[in-house]
């Protein structure tokens, strides 16, 4: 174990126990939009996380969601979201999580999310494989957008967002077996990662969001890219997440516009991705 994965392990348990620790009891809660709020909780989690990973590792950057950024000449950088879920932390529904990422020259190279409500730990570092609590895990096997569980999140402000992920969210009803919103990405990708989920894409995300489990999904045999099926990047906002089989039957969906999605105009511009059986190939 390298000693930045043992650092960031032990941080992310660390701070997970401290927000389970604390839900049900917020003191503070502000608005950084009109829906977007941070907790006093999620301050102190990044002011926990940042404190203990700049004692052992003082020159390394920093980016963190709820402003804790320090930029160094270090070709390395944590990137940390304190509470990924904060809406469903703050509403006492336990479905959140601490996700802490490595960068090596702008690369994520290493994903540690612990959810601490049911104690997961999920981690990955580049070229070693992907764990949940110390056990090996894969992506599914599904081939078949129709068999698959899928999932997906929104902005913040959904009217103020171009790419507010209705229609998309209409298509993928119709052509999944399931959708669901859990609210915490990296929990979807890592959910993708280990198999319980098929695929996941949301835009309008941050670095923080997808960062970690980019790693998680990579490594667990899985594939990662934005709607266009270019090369991922956790600096830009859209992100689609599958294991592999499916991926091309998601991009041709995200493609299409669910208001179309009955009429001749919709089926002959996707044409060429749907087979005779009706599925998306």
């Amino acid at each position: 174990m390298t000693k930045e994965k043992k650092a960031a392990i032990e941080t992310a348990v660390r701070a997970g126990e401290f927000i389970k620790s604390r839900l049900g009891k917020v003191r503070e809660l502000s608005f950084k939009t009109v829906r977007n709020i941070v907790t006093d909780v999620d301050k102190k989690s990044e002011k926990l996380i940042i404190n203990r990973l700049r004692r052992k590792f003082p020159d390394y950057s920093i980016l963190g969601e709820e402003g804790g950024n320090r930029e160094s000449k270090s070709v390395y950088k944590w990137v940390i979201d304190p509470i990924d879920g904060t809406t469903n932390f703050a509403h006492n529904l336990p479905l959140f999580c601490v996700s802490i990422a490595l960068e090596y020259k702008g690369e994520p190279v290493l994903g540690v999310v612990y959810e601490p409500i049911r104690r997961e730990l999920f981690y990955a570092e580049k070229n070693k494989g992907a764990y949940l609590n110390n056990k090996r895990i894969y992506v599914s096997k599904t081939n078949k957008l129709s068999e698959s569980l899928v999932a997906t999140g929104s902005a913040y402000v959904l009217r103020e967002t171009k790419c507010n992920n209705v229609d998309h969210y209409v298509d993928f009803i119709i052509f999944a077996q399931g959708l669901r919103r859990f609210g915490s990405a990296a929990l979807d990708m890592c959910y993708v990662a280990c198999g319980r989920l098929d695929g996941f894409w949301e835009a309008d995300l941050h670095p923080w969001d997808t960062a970690a489990g980019y790693v998680i999904v990579k490594e667990a045999g899985g594939r990662v890219t934005d709607f266009s099926g270019n090369k991922y990047s956790h600096y830009e906002k859209e992100t689609l997440a599958s294991n592999g089989k499916i991926h091309r039957q998601m991009l041709n969906v995200l493609k299409g516009r669910g208001k179309d999605i009955f009429t001749r105009e919709y089926l002959l511009k996707v044409k060429k991705g749907i087979s005779k059986n009706g599925q998306i190939k």
